[in-house]
């Protein structure tokens, strides 16, 4: 086996990634794994914005955006971390607008600002309605310029920790299915979410929890899982996101009755509520009977008509030729059938504000990483937010760290034991295929812990989970060849799917409340006399075992949430 030697190895080639690799290269020899080309980085699909209190539109400031993103969250945000992104947040847009990002501005110059669900000002940065992928080939051009080393198409499978200190990584190329330890002084986790636990989800094929599973297995704390978000507004069919941008334009959502029918469920936001009440709101109107389509292909439509074509082109040109390409539709003439999908997840590793998780040298940021800014629900426009404040942190963190530390020693008996795992799947005849038990995996994780929640469906999926399981050990990988073994990859990727769907299943059940994305029909009002507190998991002996604890709470006492 290879040993590849860098002081960070920052594993994730997105936003978060890749703005902490940037910070750790100012200082030690940092890295880049990716099992996807940089640009290709689930980042890239972030359409409508990012956040920032600048006031270019409406009086705004840092502590007006701290308390839209702590009510958004339904309180289960941490305060002070809150504090971080809403404080630092101005400094990192600035910092990528002078690296050459191209925002949309006002006539006088200044950054344009849109409306973004639950927000109280028009505060949402924007590159048309493609904010992620400017933002991603900036920060790419700077990993160029830096010489920050990429190792591209490299599949992380685990990470090689000792005595609770991360002394690295390993990974597979897939060019040629070698596998190789990536030793380091520490590691950066930003891996993304794991949306490919659902049978509906925007995420790209790569977002499968791969760095959340990583961390677990190697006995990090992951934190709140059962806060899984749903978009309301995805192409019927393909699930392509329509973004957020599209309602923060004014568009309006209709029902099989051609009503605009969020007035009924937040008067005041209309559909610029936050996404868990415009999630539930479409989700009830197809329940009792006012969706449009047949039986599991339930919709409602997105009404962009009245911004006129003009409009569309300009603000929303990338929904505009989503819609023609893959549905057909011109939506300047005719609405848009959009129904809920999955979008993010809230919950990940636990780390503390400055990006440290609960085993030395192991760092996370990004949507893998619970710190926690989004609590049970994330508003629009702040994950972008989160890539960068937090990303910039988490390399600075590392950077810190390694400079106190030695290289280690190779660990042989952790490497052999992962290296041993890996070759297991090519090893005997007639095991089960990894696709069929990835299929049952994403529908019943949407049939059961989905936007509507109850014990025994909770508790059904927990038992399937479990199954698929073990049926898993007797997975084999049927394609023997070790060039770009696409099969080998989804089977190691179905390990991740299982971890993070067995947790997300679990927290869900445990918490006995309705908090933000998270809706218990048996228990539909929310509890903070009991509840107003995390779920930490850590594995141990193979399960999960489940502890709590209080949210970090500063200036913002817990109300009741109305829009």
């Amino acid at each position: 086996m290879d040993v590849i030697t860098h002081d960070v190895v920052i594993i994730g080639a997105g936003l978060a990634g890749q703005m902490a690799a940037l910070e750790a290269s100012s200082g030690a020899d940092a890295a880049i794994i990716s099992k996807v080309h940089p640009l290709r980085s689930h980042s890239g699909a972030a359409q409508g914005g990012i956040n920032a209190p600048f006031g270019n539109v409406a009086p705004d400031d840092w502590e007006k955006h701290a308390f839209d993103t702590v009510k958004g969250s339904d309180y289960l945000a941490d305060q002070d971390s809150v504090e971080i992104l809403c404080k630092s947040i101005t400094s990192r847009i600035v910092e990528i607008d002078s690296f050459g990002a191209i925002f949309d501005r006002l006539p006088d110059g200044k950054l344009a600002q849109r409306p973004f669900g639950g927000g109280s000002f028009p505060r949402t940065c924007y590159a048309g309605d493609a904010t992620g992928h400017e933002l991603l080939n900036t920060l790419y051009e700077q990993i160029i310029k830096n010489n920050v080393k990429v190792y591209e198409e490299w599949l992380s499978t685990s990470l090689v920790v000792e005595n609770n200190i991360c002394r690295g990584a390993l990974a597979i190329n897939l060019k040629n299915g070698e596998i190789a330890y990536f030793r380091s002084k520490a590691v950066i986790v930003a891996t993304g979410g794991s949306g490919r636990v659902y049978e509906r989800t925007t995420s790209s094929h790569q977002g499968t929890g791969d760095g959340i599973s990583m961390a677990y297995r190697a006995g990090a704390q992951v934190s709140d899982m059962e806060f899984v978000q749903f978009h309301p507004t995805t192409l019927i069919g393909t699930n392509i996101l329509i973004s957020e941008a599209a309602r923060g334009e004014g568009g309006t959502l209709l029902n099989a009755k051609n009503e605009r029918f969020m007035g009924k469920y937040a008067p005041k936001m209309m559909e610029l509520a936050p996404r868990d009440i415009v999630v539930r709101s479409i989700q009830t109107e197809i329940n009792e009977g006012r969706g449009i389509g047949g039986e599991g292909a339930e919709f409602v439509e997105l009404d962009l008509r009245e911004l006129g074509r003009e409009k569309l082109l300009q603000k929303l040109p990338q929904v505009y030729k989503l819609a023609k390409d893959f549905a057909n539709i011109d939506a300047a003439e005719t609405c848009i059938p959009v129904q809920p999908a999955q979008h993010y997840t809230m919950g990940g590793i636990r780390t503390n504000n400055a990006c440290y998780s609960s085993i030395s040298g192991l760092f996370a940021c990004g949507e893998c990483a619970c710190v926690s800014v989004h609590g049970a629900n994330r508003l629009g426009g702040n994950s972008l937010a989160e890539t960068l404040v937090f990303g910039k942190l988490a390399g600075a963190s590392a950077l810190e760290y390694v400079r106190k530390k030695e290289m280690p020693g190779i660990p042989k008996k952790v490497v052999e034991r992962e290296e041993e795992r890996i070759e297991n799947l090519f090893k005997g005849s007639g095991g089960e295929p990894e696709a069929g038990i990835r299929k049952e995996l994403q529908k019943v994780m949407w049939d059961k812990v989905g936007i509507f929640r109850n014990e025994r469906e909770l508790e059904d999926a927990m038992r399937t989970v479990k199954k698929l399981g073990e049926r898993y050990a007797g997975v084999r990988v049927q394609d023997g060849s070790r060039v770009f073994n696409t099969e080998l990859m989804q089977a190691v990727e179905l390990c991740f799917l299982l971890d993070n769907a067995g947790l997300m299943a679990y927290g869900a059940q445990l918490r006995k409340e309705s908090r933000g994305s998270h809706f218990r029909t048996d228990f539909p009002d929310r509890d903070d006399k009991n509840w107003l507190k995390h779920t930490i998991f850590t594995m141990k002996d193979g399960k999960p075992h489940a502890r709590f604890e209080p949210v970090r709470i500063t200036s913002f006492k817990p109300e009741a949430r109305a829009y």
